[in-house]
């Protein structure tokens, strides 16, 4: 047999928010009615002065390649961004433009890691963090939570050794929904500081908060805190544009400066055209998803108010998702009987370090919703 397939390859499991995916929209085509609440992604339809500036820059013939880290245009939006909306101190030079937020991640960490290096993670975590991080030659570190998803601070303490690099910390937090608190941000940022750490913050979902919650941005805490902190951003969820494939960081200049020559060796600048997109959305302000938001801030309360007793959960306070546990099943087999008993499409809770749990995203219309809290209450009285 060849031995082709690398073995840094081989580790690498398939994300499981994508295999899910797949599998229920393979028994769609089988005919079966199923309820997909496995997308991690908004159900509305890009907003169309966006895609007015996609169909400008065609017309205009803007389809070469631009800078590698983006174009300076972009990148000069992103700062004003950064500073106006999150409180953030940056310069054009110290964005850089990539393939969505994912594939800044994943530059950051191919120019931040050595082999054997260490980064915290708080679970429950995106399933993408930890391969991301061993792709790279790093150790992911999993630290514990509290009782409201938040991360144990004294625990995160003591994961803290001579090869830690880094503390990643996402929020609004997929898959549970946390809006991480001023103490605990602050908490983190002091670790960080004591330690000589780096800090990634990935607030990608940042827009999407309800009941009065406030996101926090890591670098606005202090001027210390921020020259060691890489933000990680995008349009994706904000603006629904999941499929242009536009994310960015902002990071001290020798991290950004590698970040763009790991770009620039691997994929070059994202889509010109998806970069004039994006500058669109960031100049059009909150009108253009403000819909949205409401839309889902309908949707959490309808959840809120509907879903069974039976079923455990926290109240998520961003994103568009919840967290549910139905006793005491595994993620798993939960999962796999959801589907495969009530053709509902969820994510194990497994695959984000919570094996007790599921995910389901909200981020689909009333009626779906409607349907699917009729099945899982219905299924949580057979189980529960």
């Amino acid at each position: 047999m060849n031995d082709w397939v690398s073995q840094r390859a081989a580790r690498i499991r398939p994300s499981a928010t994508l295999a899910v995916n797949r599998k229920a929209q393979e028994m769609r085509r089988a005919g079966l009615d199923v309820i997909n609440l496995s997308v991690g992604e908004p159900d509305h339809d890009t907003p169309e002065l966006i895609k007015d500036a996609a169909r400008e820059a065609l017309a205009d013939g803007f389809t070469k390649y631009t800078e590698e880290a983006g174009m300076r245009e972009l990148r000069q939006a992103i700062c004003e961004k950064f500073r106006r909306e999150n409180g953030i101190p940056c310069e054009p030079d110290s964005i850089v433009v990539s393939n969505g937020a994912k594939h800044s991640l994943s530059n950051l960490f191919l120019a931040i890691l050595n082999p054997g290096d260490e980064v915290i993670v708080p679970a429950p975590y995106w399933v993408s963090y930890p391969a991301m991080i061993e792709v790279a030659g790093g150790v992911p570190v999993i630290c514990p939570w509290t009782d409201r998803f938040e991360p144990d601070i004294d625990e995160m303490a003591r994961l803290v050794t001579k090869r830690t690099k880094a503390i990643l910390v996402n929020t609004p937090c997929n898959p549970t929904g946390a809006v991480f608190s001023r103490a605990t941000m602050e908490a983190v940022a002091e670790l960080a500081l004591t330690h000589s750490l780096l800090c990634i913050a990935d607030e990608i979902y940042e827009k999407l908060v309800y009941d009065g919650a406030q996101h926090i941005s890591m670098a606005a805490i202090g001027k210390e805190i921020a020259e060691r902190t890489v933000t990680v951003n995008g349009v994706a969820k904000t603006y629904a544009m999941t499929g242009w494939r536009i994310g960015y960081l902002t990071a001290p200049p020798e991290i950004a400066s590698a970040c763009a020559r790991v770009q620039g060796q691997t994929t070059s600048a994202p889509s010109s055209i998806s970069q004039k997109a994006a500058l669109a959305a960031l100049r059009a302000g909150p009108q253009v998803y403000e819909k949205m938001v409401a839309d889902f801030t309908a949707r959490r309360a309808f959840l809120l108010s509907s879903l069974s007793p039976r079923i455990d959960m926290v109240t998520p306070m961003g994103a568009f998702y919840f967290f549910l546990r139905f006793g005491a099943m595994p993620s798993e087999e939960c999962a796999r009987r959801l589907l495969e008993e009530k053709q509902i499409a969820v994510v194990p809770g497994k695959d984000f370090g919570a094996d007790a749990y599921v995910r389901i995203s909200f981020a689909a219309s009333m009626d779906t919703l409607r349907k699917a809290v009729e099945r899982m209450n219905e299924f949580a009285g057979e189980v529960v």
